[in-house]
């Protein structure tokens, strides 16, 4: 059997997780590309190279149970094992008070974001628990928003407060088993999704503001220095933003 270890990365089609993925193959790490669109995942490995050769590419719907457990029967059948995962994948919704948030909007970013990172994770739970060697670590996307909300923001801020709870709870439950559970909060890592912010994001004072940037390569350095960390050690909760970023002190 292969000495790689193996990492499942969701969200993978683009962005952090297209990054990230980048950076576990660059490492030496076997690695499961997850996300709905299988020809998305493709092009992006293709953009790796030679690394890219240790690389996988499965469709995945996290929201969906039956995907979910399509993805991880795909892993058990092709690699036998895993040894980590990047419970990435998220959405957000447009930004609204709270009052006039349309409840489609509200459940289709708790479905992704929160149901979604329950069945990832609960899935990785149950093959790290029953292989041999026995463990593995669980790495769960959270953000800024998992401490301070934007305005308008209700959604998104409440599944990745949820996500917080999650985490502590996979940490307990793991223990008995050698499986670490850890949380990354993120703060405006350049990607297509952040490029609106050169133009202003709305501050917690009613301003817009444009807000910094930090390059997504930091993210997926970081990521795959917790993922090398024996199990007896555990970076519980990380956070790494652009250091300019109106996150700490008052906005």
């Amino acid at each position: 059997m292969s000495s790689r270890k193996i990492v499942l990365i969701t969200g993978a089609s683009q962005g952090i997780g297209a990054a990230v993925s980048r950076a576990f193959a660059e490492s030496g790490f076997t690695v499961v590309l997850a996300a709905r669109r299988e020809d998305k995942l493709k092009e992006v490995i293709a953009g790796f190279g030679e690394a890219g050769k240790n690389c996988h590419a499965v469709p995945c719907d996290v929201s969906d149970p039956v995907s979910v457990d399509s993805l991880y029967a795909a892993i058990q059948e092709k690699l036998g094992r895993l040894d980590v995962v990047f419970n990435n994948a998220g959405i957000n919704c447009p930004p609204d008070l709270v009052g006039d948030v349309e409840f489609e909007n509200w459940r289709k970013v708790l479905s992704v974001n929160l149901d979604g990172s329950f069945l990832i994770a609960r899935g990785a739970f149950r093959l790290m628990r029953d292989q041999n060697p026995q463990g593995g670590r669980i790495i769960n996307n959270g953000s800024i928003s998992a401490h301070a909300p934007r305005p308008g923001q209700a959604p998104y801020t409440a599944s990745k407060h949820a996500i917080t709870g999650l985490t502590k709870a996979i940490a307990l439950d793991g223990r008995p088993f050698n499986i670490v559970c850890s949380q990354i909060d993120i703060g405006n890592a350049a990607s297509a999704m952040t490029a609106s912010m050169a133009n202003g994001v709305l501050q917690a004072d009613g301003s817009m503001k444009p807000e910094p940037t930090m390059d997504v390569n930091d993210v997926a350095r970081t990521l795959v220095h917790m993922a090398s960390m024996p199990l007896e050690s555990n970076m519980l909760f990380t956070t790494i933003m652009a250091t300019k970023a109106p996150f700490v002190g008052r906005g």
